[in-house]
């Protein structure tokens, strides 16, 4: 299969992975052939990427690192406790309100049964095949790429119980801002930027008496926008005064931000946006962790097209663990011509092919 930009998707391409809705049904299924009338459908419902099928492909594999089971259990849980939230005022609880503890508590053993399932999972992109509120997807994509990193540094289940949750749970304070603000299409003005600001504190002040929530939780919501230089809100606090945890969170936040579609612009790939994670290092974000998150991110992720200096353009087909930012490509074209074998280039051991460019446009195969 190959990964490509809703805007190449043509009439007559096969999809090779299933599309979602925001309930977790299905949409459109494996193999369903695209006609100009559904590509404009998904185009509509912010789908950047999807993945379509080339019989040069067949054996490739996208890795799930964690199931569409907990994915439909996580979003479900994510959605009904941000709605039971924008129901109270203010943030105010009542006892007609379920408290989310315990929820959060099973979705998070499901997440982490998930993610230690699989030694050498690597940080793929979650949200290209479902629509979804962006709120709820982006609060899941921070949860599982935090989790990972957690278990990449060696906490224990606990730790990563109040890791996840906190990731999970860190913009629950935007289901108190109005959503004109929220969702709207164009550049926020002074006024609606500082209402937004003050989600981070809105989350700490719903999340902090919550029962059976450790309070950690709460310190992530207030947190995650706070910067190392004290550049961040709502505190400009700095250095050892952010707790590690959402300093975590702050940087796949930031990560998860740049490659989602939003109404005003379009997704980044993983090496863009690791590229400007990398500018603020040692500013914004700490540099061991923007390096720790290099090496877990899977900076081409498979079935992305790409062009090699050696004038080769193909595939990403597989990731090199220890060395993410040079996969191995299944090369389809040369000089623009489709070669009649296709082979494989493995970047981690012929070092002076690079890749220069993505998402080009490769002959399909008859």
């Amino acid at each position: 299969m190959r990964l490509m930009p809703i805007s190449m998707a043509r009439p007559g391409m096969r999809l090779a992975k299933k599309i979602f809705s925001e309930e977790g049904l299905i949409l459109l299924a494996e193999n369903v052939e695209l006609d100009a009338r559904m590509i404009r459908r998904l185009t509509d419902c912010g789908i950047s990427y999807i993945y379509i099928k080339d019989p040069r492909l067949e054996d490739t594999v996208i890795p799930d690192i964690i199931s569409e089971d907990t994915i439909r259990n996580a979003l479900k849980e994510i959605r009904q406790s941000f709605r039971q939230m924008m129901d109270r005022p203010n943030g105010r609880r009542g006892v007609t309100y379920p408290y989310i503890s315990k929820s959060y508590y099973n979705m998070m053993n499901m997440v982490i049964d998930d993610l230690t399932a699989h030694e050498d999972a690597m940080i793929m992109l979650m949200n290209l095949n479902s629509v979804d509120h962006y709120l709820y997807q982006h609060s899941l994509n921070v949860c599982v790429y935090t989790t990972l990193l957690g278990i990449a540094e060696g906490y224990n289940r606990d730790d990563l119980m109040v890791l996840g949750m906190g990731a999970a749970l860190h913009d629950i304070g935007k289901s108190q801002i109005p959503a004109d603000v929220l969702k709207k299409p164009g550049k926020l003005s002074n006024e609606e930027y500082e209402l937004m600001k003050l989600h981070a504190e809105v989350g700490y002040r719903m999340l902090k008496d919550e029962p059976n929530m450790p309070l950690l939780v709460a310190h992530c919501a207030f947190q995650h926008h706070e910067r190392l230089d004290g550049s961040g809100y709502p505190r400009g606090i700095k250095g050892n005064e952010i707790h590690e945890y959402a300093k975590w969170i702050g940087l796949v936040d930031s990560y998860d931000a740049m490659t989602t579609k939003r109404i005003y612009r379009s997704a980044m790939l993983p090496h863009q946006a690791i590229e400007l994670l990398y500018a603020g290092s040692g500013t914004l974000y700490e540099q061991r962790m923007v390096q720790q998150f290099r090496d877990k991110v899977a900076i081409y992720p498979i079935g992305l097209t790409v062009q090699m200096n050696s004038g080769e353009t193909g595939v990403v087909v597989d990731i090199n663990a220890a060395c993410p930012h040079r996969p191995i490509i299944r090369v389809l074209e040369e000089g623009g011509s489709m070669v009649n074998s296709p082979y494989e280039v493995d970047l981690s051991k012929q070092l002076t092919t690079m890749i220069i460019s993505v998402n080009n446009e490769i002959t399909e195969a008859v």
